[in-house]
């Protein structure tokens, strides 16, 4: 498999993955649509790490490694590293914390988040595919 046959099944993954999240967003579980949301944002993110043929499994190592590479430099969006920062918090809060409560909002607004972060990461994907 080629670097660009991983992104896009990488994306696709993501794509897929935030379905899920709105669909248990709907039906009213927020903290399993909080995790298949930031999961949608950590697919997404390693298939932009494909095209380098680079790959983090440690989620730590990712998020950092793509606010150097993608963020600072002005790749992507600035308001994409807050966003990405605040959906690791969240994830992290929901799936460990035994009375972690998120509410609706939070929730929509994460799903918000990701939703545009996955359209920017294709966005930047597609000029690289094509390139």
């Amino acid at each position: 498999m080629d670097n660009i046959e991983l992104s896009r099944y990488r994306l696709a993954r993501a794509e897929e993955t935030l379905i899920v999240a709105k669909e248990l967003y709907t039906n009213k579980h927020y903290k399993d649509a909080i995790n298949r949301s930031y999961y949608a944002a950590f697919f997404a993110m390693r298939a932009v790490f494909a095209l380098q043929n680079t790959d983090f499994k440690k989620h730590k190592t990712l998020l950092g490694n793509f606010n150097k590479e993608y963020i600072s430099t002005g790749k992507l969006p600035k308001e994409c590293g807050r966003g990405i920062h605040m959906l690791a918090l969240i994830r992290e809060a929901s799936d460990y914390d035994d009375f972690f409560v998120v509410s609706q909002e939070e929730c929509e607004e994460q799903i918000w988040f990701v939703e545009k972060l996955v359209k920017d990461i294709k966005k930047f994907m597609v000029t690289q595919w094509n390139s």
